[in-house]
């Protein structure tokens, strides 16, 4: 057997990378596992996988012997590296029976570690995906790595939980994603892919290492029959592989209103924007759950308010270099989503009324966010039009969100199927009559949420019984024995 060498200032960002992948929890031994091989050409590559994703990356220089793949701990390498210095260089090969030999340098002497080893026959074959690779540019993996911030986390509604590549138009392709409470757009590009394609978010795929590595190229391979497609991502030395998530995406383009309904606008200039941001965090806040804060444009300035939960009166703060067009007009939003889109460089904002979706852009990209309903605390509550509060075990509203006075309007508006958004008193009307695609996913959602909470709750009562009843019979088993003790004794007493 032949020594693989890692050198250590390569070796420690790898393994940040591919830790990323393994899963500590895997009841499989083998994924614990980062498999090293060294091809015939000389590459030394390394990989981990959680069988749902797979992550190669190769070293950066070619080194001679034969081929070779040894399957090695990821914890126990993970430490030895981190007893080496920089310019070091650790060697591994693979030692008798089920064990890997790992040696690495002590000051000036060399130490040897023997670990687990599993055949590597036993670990997951890599995906090889043979198609032509499209050249994914700088300012599409920004719009990829923005979407994935505004990508639902909801693990109940997977089809949001990434970001969107929406080829279907001809004039243009978009990079989406949205959470139901607000979407992201960006579409100053076009890309050479015959379907639209779901981009999993994955912490990997925001390492900054991952990113730093040259341009990015994707490969897309369909489905067959009822295997799902797989995608890949490679960039100068590393290679991200997943399986493409099934299902159809929401037509996201209802939810955007139409330009010409706007009546107010708000130009930012960087100096703005900057003292928007840095105010955000500052502005008192009365409500932990929306985070919101209100926009006053009126005349020709910008006004942030804002209050705290003990506060009867509003903190009020202009902001300079904001030129306000239009009607005067005050609307809530989450200061987060106003943050982030700031963050994305979206300096100018529209505004139909304070209940309608507003819309943050600059260029190509934009995000649609539903504004928040803010209560004057000076003032009596409106009377509620909501619905009375289900009782204890009754399935939940749909959009549970939207249905508290605090968080009224939270969620992405119903439309009409025209795909523009409705605006006012009887617009609102027919807007109610017609769900959208999202809408109706998130309701389904919910409906699955609840009947898995359910079973869940009956799961955790037939527990619960087995647990006492098992109490009951250990119980039973002491009583039985003690009165066998006694019996015993008994039989030794003579008259």
């Amino acid at each position: 057997m032949s020594k693989i060498h890692l050198p250590i200032a390569e070796l420690r960002p790898a393994l940040t990378g591919l830790g990323k992948i393994i899963s500590r929890a895997s009841a499989l031994p083998v994924l614990q596992n980062i498999k090293v091989d060294r091809t015939k050409d000389g590459w030394t590559t390394l990989t981990s996988t959680d069988l749902d994703h797979f992550v190669t990356v190769r070293l950066e220089q070619p080194a001679e012997g034969a081929p070779e793949s040894i399957l090695v701990p990821y914890e126990a390498l993970n430490r030895i590296t981190k007893r080496c210095g920089k310019t070091d260089s650790i060697t591994v090969e693979k030692a008798a029976g089920d064990k890997a030999l790992v040696e690495f340098p002590i000051g000036n002497q060399t130490a040897q570690e023997h670990v687990e080893s599993l055949p590597p026959e036993e670990y997951p074959a890599v995906p090889r995906i043979k198609t032509d690779p499209v050249s994914i540019k700088d300012d599409i993996r920004s719009s990829l790595l923005e979407a994935f911030q505004c990508a639902s986390s909801d693990e109940t509604r997977v089809i949001l939980n990434g970001a969107y590549l929406d080829v279907s138009g001809k004039q243009g392709h978009y990079v989406v994603a949205t959470d139901g409470r607000h979407l992201y757009s960006s579409n100053s590009f076009t890309l050479p892919l015959g379907n639209s394609i779901l981009i999993p978010d994955h912490k990997f795929l925001g390492w900054k290492e991952f990113n730093s590595d040259g341009e990015w190229q994707l490969r897309v391979q369909p489905g067959v029959k009822d295997s799902p497609g797989l995608f890949q991502i490679s960039s100068r030395r590393w290679r991200f592989i997943a399986r493409q998530t099934e299902g159809n995406y929401p037509n996201w383009k209802q939810v955007v209103p139409d330009s010409t309904q706007y009546n107010t606008m708000v130009e930012l200039t960087t100096a703005a924007m900057d003292a928007i941001l840095a105010l955000v965090p500052k502005i008192p806040c009365h409500d932990a759950i929306n985070l919101p804060i209100g926009l006053i444009a009126e005349g020709k300035k910008l006004t942030l308010r804002g209050r705290g939960a003990n506060d009867s009166k509003w903190t009020n703060l202009t902001v300079d270099g904001a030129a306000v067009k239009g009607q005067p007009v005050t609307i809530y939003v989450n200061r987060d989503f106003l943050a982030k889109a700031l963050k994305f460089g979206m300096n100018t904002i529209e505004i139909i009324d304070p209940l309608t979706p507003l819309r943050f852009s600059n260029g190509g990209k934009q995000m649609i966010v539903m504004p928040i309903r803010g209560r004057d605390p000076t003032k009596s509550p409106e009377p509620s039009t909501q619905a009375e509060e289900p009782k204890a075990g009754s399935k939940p509203p749909p959009d549970s969100e939207a249905t508290s006075p605090s968080t009224e309007g939270s969620t992405m508006p119903r439309t009409t199927t025209n795909g523009i958004s409705t605006n006012g008193q009887a617009n609102h009307q027919v807007a109610a009559e017609t769900k959208p695609a999202l809408e109706t996913a998130a309701e389904q959602a919910e409906a699955v949420k609840t009947s898995l909470k359910t079973a869940i709750g009956g799961i955790n009562e037939l527990l619960d019984t087995l647990r006492q009843a098992q109490r009951d019979r250990r119980t039973s088993e002491r009583e039985v024995q003690s009165v066998r003790t006694t019996l015993e004794k008994l039989q030794t007493v003579r008259i």
